[in-house]
C-alpha cells in the first residue's frame, strides 16, 4: 500500500508554482489536500483544477506571515481532516536588488514570508507531529540558502536561515520520528517575481520601480515545478534532508566547500 495514500498534506503557497506541483503530486499518490495561500482566487484556480484531476482538496486562504492565520489553518486542517502528515512550508517571495540600496521595507516583507512564515508553520505544526510521532515537514528554502548570490543578498539571508533551521529541525524531530526535508531549487519555472510584486502589502511597499537584474544573473537551467515536486516527493518517501534540482548545484557547493577548506591550510593559521 502507498505509504501516502489516506494521508492528509497541507502545503502553503498552493495557489501556483511549485506549490500547485507539489500537491498534484502528492494528490497522484492517494493523499488529502490541504493549500494554503494569501491569493485566494489562485488558490481555488489550483483547487479546481485538482479536483477535475479526482483529487479531495480542502483550500483555506492564509497570510503565513501571520502567526494567528497559521495557527487557525492548523486547527482547520485537524477539524476538517482530522490529522496532518506532512507539512510544506513553500510560501515564498523573491525580491532582486543590490543589498545596499534595499530599504528596510524590502527587509521587512521578505523575512516576514520567507522565513517568519516557515517559523510559523513550525511553531504551529511540529507539536502535532511530535504528539502522533510521525510526519514530515518540507521548508522550502533556495540554492540562494546555500551560496550568497548576486543581486539576491536578501533573498539570500531568509533563506539560509530557513536552511539552518532546518538542519536543527532535522536532528530534533527526528528524535520523535518526524522527517524534516529543506528544498533548495535553482531556477524554476514560476511566477514567484511578479507575485511577489503582485501580493506585497500596501504598507511595505517602496515607491519607484522594482530592480530587474541583468539576464546573464538568471542563467542556468530552468525546470519545470512538477520536477521538483517528483523530488520532494521522492525525498518523504526516503526521508532525506536535502533536496536538489540541478545537476550543476553539485559543482557549486563543491566550489564553496573547498573555499572553506583552504582557509585551513597551516599558513593561514
Amino acid at each position: 500500500m502507498d505509504a501516502l495514500a489516506g494521508r492528509v498534506a497541507v502545503v502553503t503557497g498552493g495557489g501556483g508554482g511549485i506549490g500547485t506541483a507539489m500537491a498534484r503530486a502528492f494528490a497522484a499518490r492517494g493523499a488529502t489536500l490541504v493549500l494554503a495561500d494569501l491569493d485566494a482566487a489562485a488558490l481555488e484556480r489550483a483547487a479546481t483544477a485538482l479536483r477535475r484531476d479526482g483529487a479531495t482538496v480542502y483550500t483555506i486562504p492564509t497570510d503565513v506571515g501571520d502567526r494567528a492565520q497559521v495557527e487557525a489553518l492548523a486547527e482547520e486542517t485537524v477539524r476538517r481532516c482530522g490529522a496532518v502528515h506532512v507539512l510544506c512550508n513553500n510560501a515564498g517571495i523573491a525580491l532582486f536588488g543590490e543589498i545596499a540600496q534595499a530599504t528596510h521595507k524590502d527587509w521587512e516583507y521578505t523575512m516576514r514570508v520567507n522565513f517568519w512564515g516557515v517559523v510559523h508553520g513550525v511553531e504551529t505544526f511540529a507539536p502535532r507531529l511530535i504528539a502522533q510521532r510521525s510526519g514530515h515537514m518540507v521548508n522550502t528554502a533556495s540554492m540562494a540558502g546555500c551560496v550568497g548570490m548576486q543581486w539576491l543578498g536578501v533573498y539570500c539571508a531568509s533563506k539560509f536561515a530557513v536552511v539552518g533551521l532546518s538542519e536543527a529541525l532535522f536532528r530534533e524531530l527526528g528524535r520523535h520520528g518526524v522527517g524534516v526535508s529543506v528544498l533548495c531549487p535553482m531556477i524554476v519555472d514560476t511566477r514567484i517575481n511578479e507575485n511577489s510584486a503582485r501580493l506585497r502589502p500596501r504598507e511595505l511597499a517602496n515607491p519607484g520601480e522594482a530592480f530587474v537584474p541583468p539576464a546573464a544573473a538568471m542563467a542556468g537551467g530552468v525546470i519545470a515545478p512538477d520536477e521538483v515536486a517528483r523530488r520532494v516527493v521522492r525525498a518523504v518517501d526516503r526521508r532525506d534532508f536535502y533536496i536538489f534540482t540541478h545537476p550543476e548545484q553539485r559543482d557549486i557547493l563543491r566550489r564553496r566547500a573547498a573555499r572553506q577548506d583552504r582557509m585551513f591550510e597551516p599558513d593561514l593559521w
